[in-house]
């Protein structure tokens, strides 16, 4: 209930988990059936990088800062977007953004104050749902959609405050792919350092969840637990072709942020990669 992604705005995190979900909803949205998006932590939908929590942190100046003029072809779609729609756009605004008329979006956020600036970013809108709700029991609660949609994209986006919140998410996913077996799971998570990220992917492989794809970007050697070093999105059930564009969208994001403050070159062990963590 502490967590507050005011702080943390168009960092270099939310430039691998947008760019990625930009690419996914477009994909699902190939086929004219319509798609049903769950967002089970949303934050507050928009946010100011110029005053505030964001301008007090800084993040955004090694995130979508370094993105905004002349973005690579691969990350064109997303900074588009975020240009278009003005203040740096949290998943609920990029998702509506890309809705088309038979899609449907349901948000979920437990902070009072947040799901209050959520329900009035979207107040009058019938196709996005705001929920002031644990994103967790959402899992359980919203899926399948009640809407009748056969198809579902689900981002998972927990603040991991929590020491067992690997394990939750964990749980989570599982919970969801037995509630929807052919959903798209979209889970975002921290990289600090190595263990906590081979323990999450060890609970997956473990969960007998088939088609995993785990996509990961350094900006500098993962070995400092105190520290953000990088962070990755777990996909189940990815639409055909998304390991391919994840790459294109990691390099490019590589070659944009994998600089260190100073400009002077790449911090050792920035990198990406694209793995498999369970087969078709």
């Amino acid at each position: 209930m502490n967590y507050r992604h005011a702080f943390h705005a168009g960092n270099h995190g939310d430039c691998l988990k947008h760019a990625l979900l930009v690419w996914l909803l477009a994909a699902m949205q190939r086929k004219p059936g319509g798609v049903f998006v769950l967002d089970t932590h949303a934050g507050i939908g928009r946010y100011d990088l110029g005053t505030g929590p964001a301008a007090r942190t800084g993040e955004a100046q090694r995130g979508i800062l370094r993105l905004l003029d002349d973005p690579p072809p691969a990350l064109s779609d997303y900074v588009g977007l975020v240009q278009r729609l003005g203040l740096y756009p949290g998943s609920p605004a990029i998702v509506r953004a890309l809705l088309r008329d038979q899609d449907r979006l349901a948000c979920c956020e437990l902070h009072p104050e947040d799901c209050a600036t959520l329900r009035r970013l979207f107040a009058r809108d019938m196709q996005v749902a705001v929920h002031h709700r644990d994103g967790w029991e959402a899992l359980g609660a919203l899926l399948p959609p009640r809407g009748g949609e056969k198809r579902a994209l689900v981002l998972v986006d927990p603040p991991y405050e929590a020491d067992d919140e690997a394990d939750r998410l964990a749980d989570g996913l599982a919970t969801a792919h037995r509630r929807m077996k052919g959903a798209v799971l979209a889970a975002w998570y921290p990289v600090k350092h190595r263990a906590p990220v081979r323990h999450l992917h060890a609970r997956l492989r473990d969960s007998r969840i088939r088609d995993i794809v785990a996509v990961e970007l350094w900006l500098r050697a993962p070995l400092d637990p105190a520290r953000l070093n990088g962070s990755g999105l777990l996909v189940v059930n990815p639409p055909f072709g998304f390991e391919d564009a994840a790459r294109d969208i990691l390099a490019a994001l590589l070659a944009r942020l994998g600089e260190n403050e100073a400009g002077a070159g790449w911090e050792e062990g920035a990198a990406w990669n694209v793995a498999r963590i369970a087969d078709e």
